[in-house]
C-alpha cells in the first residue's frame, strides 16, 4: 500500500498477467457470463477511430450509474473524454451513455462506494483501505477519473 503522502501515479500500467485476465474477463462479459456488475465498455479511439473494448465495474448508487478508472488516466478514459460517450455491453444488450465527468468533491462518496463494493478487484490501486470514510479520498480524488453515465 502507498503511504498517504505519496500520491499514486497518473496511470497504473497493467501487468502481462492482468492483461491476460482482462481479455478473459472481457470475453465472459461479452457473452454475459461474468458477475452482474461487470460490463464491456466500448469506445472509439480518439486518433484511430478504432473500437476499443475493456471490462469495467459499473457502480450503481442511489439510482445513478458511475464509472471509475482505478488505474487512473487510462486509454479508455482519454478516448471517452474525447468521444463524450461510451457503450456498455453485456451479452447481447448494448446501452449508449453520455458521460459527465465528476469534480473532485463529487467523487468522494463515489470513490468510497466503488472501493467498498469492488475491494477485491481494485484495492491494490488505492492507497486507502476499503471502509475508509469518504472525506479521506479528498487527497487522491484527482488521480481517479470518474463519470456519471447519462442514458442517451
Amino acid at each position: 500500500m502507498v503511504a498517504m503522502n505519496t500520491p499514486p501515479p497518473a496511470f497504473r500500467e497493467p501487468t502481462p498477467v492482468e492483461r491476460f485476465f482482462n481479455r478473459g474477463m472481457g470475453f465472459l462479459v461479452n457473452i454475459g457470463l461474468a458477475p452482474s456488475h461487470m460490463q464491456l465498455l466500448e469506445v472509439r479511439g480518439r486518433k484511430s477511430g478504432k473500437l476499443y473494448r475493456t471490462p469495467v465495474d459499473l457502480l450503481e448508487l442511489q439510482g445513478k450509474r458511475y464509472l471509475v478508472a482505478p488505474r487512473g488516466r487510462t486509454q479508455w478514459v482519454l478516448n471517452a473524454e474525447v468521444a463524450g460517450e461510451v457503450t456498455l455491453k453485456r451479452g447481447s444488450t448494448r446501452r449508449l451513455f453520455h458521460l459527465r465527468a465528476l469534480n473532485d468533491v463529487e467523487k468522494l462518496p463515489i470513490l468510497q462506494a466503488y472501493l467498498d463494493r469492488f475491494r477485491k478487484e481494485v484495492q491494490r490501486f488505492f492507497p486507502l483501505p476499503a471502509g475508509s470514510p469518504a472525506e479521506v479520498f479528498r487527497d487522491v480524488a484527482n488521480t481517479y477519473p470518474a463519470f456519471e453515465l447519462l442514458q442517451k
